[in-house]
């Protein structure tokens, strides 16, 4: 069967504005929001995709938080398989954890709490977890309120699923969902999905796919749970998972407080509902209108691109047209991202080539489990494997592009960067993932070479400026988008962690020099 979504062959013939797609796309460019990609679906067929260079429709993308609504679908299938019910104690199904003297929450607890985000167990942000049982850290974590009598995002209720499925299946929650969803959804590509060190899936963030596999999931949400005519999802879970099981006052931002479903937000119109990640990573559903908007975006604020997609929905459905309209846009994508552009080159080229750059580790940063990586820390800060501790640099130069190898742990690794203003393309593994990088190079001036690589299966891109100073090297390294704009927009949330109002405060000013921490310059020589 052929399982590939239908393409509509003009917007307009689903009853989608081609004017109104123009118009979008140019309030993402002037609101300054990098959308790597867009794809709109109205009747079941797709009216309109779109990817922003080098970001493109083969790719797999991060899903951050997107990836607890696939989650969902995987405790939803559990229950109607009889494994377990809404009501099931989480302590029941981990007794091991039931502590000896008696605790009136956990016994309270179930498997409801956990998909409404009602669990109660107040798990650090900051929780690190390149170290320890996860599920130890969740029963150990201390308590914000008791089972269903507050509501609180907690990315660890979401993992606490996974290792339920774990549990009672004795399958990772990734094998037992690729016969149930992912194939069924003509997925065949086993996905990446980040683990912990079990190799069981996060759970809550950590999921990478492309753009039109994440459409799959959700046209099978929108449809009740069918796809291409047959029952993928229980549809009885899908209209519970999808509608507004508890209320969610926690939040400030506007679509954050509309009801908040099985890992599934309500949004403002009170009707539509979304799938949600970092970083601006959405999959809307609008029943009324039977259209969803899928996009993958590197925007920290996401309020900002939530405002900017309403300013346009549901203006955007129009009626149906059998003929193309004459004054349809043809011309609807996105300006490609810049790259560094081609500069003079420096004599310092031929001092430094083929020569090894050791670098300090910095302690302090190796002390709270934030090693530099060339992977910015908004990628890795909540991965079991979060490499880091560049080291062995070796700079190689040829007539349009510099090679750099580095090592970082025990993973090794080489990029080509351009040096004409045209990236160049590499396969690399950090952290434990299998990443594609876009990388350009530039001198600054005779000393000072910058290079920005980006891997495009994540959000963030990698800058760093290597100072030559005779045999002394300093690497300095930052981020786009920036981690002062990133700690910017989490701060509160953090905050809300400490125990009290004075402790918040001093917690919201020591986040908002993340960057100069996290970010700090290292020493290194040439050896």
């Amino acid at each position: 069967m052929d399982k590939n979504i239908p393409r509509a062959d003009f917007p307009e013939q689903v009853g989608v504005s081609s004017k109104e797609i123009s118009a979008l796309i140019k309030d993402v460019e002037e609101s300054g929001i990098e959308m790597h990609s867009l794809l709109i679906l109205r009747h079941g067929k797709i009216a309109h995709e779109a990817y922003r260079y080098p970001y493109n429709s083969k790719s797999p993308h991060t899903m951050y938080s997107v990836s607890k609504s696939f989650t969902s679908v995987a405790i939803g299938f559990a229950i109607d398989e009889g494994l377990l019910t809404l009501d099931t104690k989480v302590i029941d199904i981990f007794p091991e954890f039931r502590p000896k003297k008696f605790d009136e929450n956990l016994e309270k607890m179930t498997v409801f709490h956990l998909l409404t985000m009602t669990a109660g167990k107040d798990v650090s942000v900051f929780s690190d977890k390149t170290k320890g049982n996860w599920v130890k850290q969740f029963f150990e974590s201390k308590w914000a309120f008791a089972p269903g009598e507050g509501w609180r995002y907690i990315s660890e209720n979401t993992y606490m699923c996974s290792a339920i499925i774990k549990r009672l299946t004795g399958q990772n929650m990734l094998d037992y969902l690729m016969p149930r969803l992912f194939e069924p959804l003509g997925i065949t590509r086993r996905p990446f999905w980040e683990s912990d060190f079990e190799g069981n899936p996060a759970g809550g963030w950590g999921l990478f796919i492309t753009t039109e596999e994440l459409t799959r999931f959700i046209l099978c949400i929108q449809q009740g749970g069918k796809f291409c005519g047959k029952q993928v999802i229980p549809a009885w879970y899908v209209e519970e998972a999808t509608k507004k099981q508890v209320e969610n006052p926690q939040n400030s931002e506007r679509d954050s407080t509309d009801g908040y479903g099985f890992f599934f937000w309500r949004n403002r119109d009170g009707e539509s509902f979304r799938a949600d990640g970092m970083f601006s990573q959405f999959g809307f559903v609008f029943n009324k209108y039977d259209a969803a908007v899928i996009m993958t975006c590197s925007e920290v604020f996401e309020e900002k691109t939530r405002d900017c997609l309403y300013r346009h929905f549901p203006a955007i459905f129009v009626e149906e047209s059998e003929t193309e309209p004459q004054d349809a846009v043809k011309e609807l994508s996105f300006k490609p991202l810049e790259s560094l552009p081609a500069a003079p080159r420096s004599v310092t080229e031929e001092f430094i080539k083929g020569r090894i750059i050791h670098f300090a580790k910095n302690h302090v940063l190796n002390a709270i489990g934030w090693p530099l990586s060339m992977l910015p820390l908004a990628v890795v800060y909540m991965s079991a494997n979060r490499a880091g501790n560049i080291d062995n640099v070796i700079l190689e130069f040829a007539e349009n592009e510099c090679t750099m190898t580095w090592d970082e742990g025990k993973e090794h690794n080489k990029i080509h960067c351009g040096m004409d203003g045209v990236d160049r393309y590499s396969k690399i593994r950090l952290g434990g993932i299998d990443l594609t990088a876009v990388s350009t190079a530039a001198w600054e001036d005779e000393n000072t070479l910058e290079i920005r690589m980006r891997p495009i299966e994540s959000i963030c891109e990698r800058r760093i400026k290597l100072v030559f100073n005779g045999k002394n090297v300093t690497l300095y390294p930052s981020s786009n988008p920036p981690l002062s704009t990133i700690a910017d927009n989490v701060k509160g949330f953090a905050a809300s962690f400490m125990p009290t109002e004075n402790l918040a405060e001093l917690g919201e000013k020591v986040i908002m020099k993340l960057d100069a921490v996290a970010e700090a310059p290292l020493s290194g020589k040439i050896i």
